[in-house]
């Protein structure tokens, strides 16, 4: 017998995958709100964090590219796997001058366990309000949605991705992001 908890979030997890997949308007309105308008400043955010200093701004990052993914929950099975998928392509990343953050609505504590348990070296921003994922139309009732944002080294938002697949979605950013990195703008 599945016990509640693992049977809850699966349930959550399989819900907000469905509902995402209904998503069929990425350029303007996604499903968490208004995206952010590509080739225009990013949000900017400051959000706490389970690493460093305790607090993490998009500031912070002047200089460098910036993967920002929103997902819904810490521990939850599509979030594990994006989660290590990003984990596992991190020196990719590193290569290509650019920061991964994580946020979801998860306390810094969550993200601290979630971190410990999947060995995950990039920051986990804890977004308890939903302020920042809805500034980035990615919230939904309690939650944030899978949706991930690449930034340039000036602070420009270049890609959106709405439509997540969280088993090949870094591979997806990082052809992205290549593809971002020889264009000149």
């Amino acid at each position: 017998m599945i016990s509640p908890r693992p049977f809850t979030s699966i349930l959550f997890a399989i819900c907000l995958t469905v509902i995402s997949w209904l998503n069929f308007t990425p350029n303007a309105q996604a499903l968490g709100g208004k995206l952010p308008a590509i080739n225009q400043p990013a949000p900017e955010f400051t959000l706490p964090t389970n690493t460093g200093s305790g607090k993490v701004s998009l500031a912070d990052f002047g200089g460098k590219w910036v993967v920002l993914y929103f997902y819904p929950q810490d521990f939850t099975s599509g979030c594990t796997i994006e989660a290590r998928r990003f984990q596992q392509d991190l020196p990719k990343y590193i290569e290509k001058n650019t920061q991964v953050i994580g946020i979801s609505a998860d306390d810094i504590d969550s993200h601290a366990q979630f971190c410990d348990s999947e060995g995950l070296k990039f920051p986990l921003l804890a977004d308890t309000t939903g302020t920042v994922s809805k500034a980035y139309g990615s919230w939904i009732g309690v939650v944030s949605m899978r949706h991930s944002f690449i930034i340039d080294p000036q602070g420009i938002l270049r890609a959106t991705f709405v439509k997540v697949n969280p088993t090949i979605h870094s591979t997806e950013v990082l052809a992205k992001l290549t593809k971002l990195q020889s264009s000149v703008f």
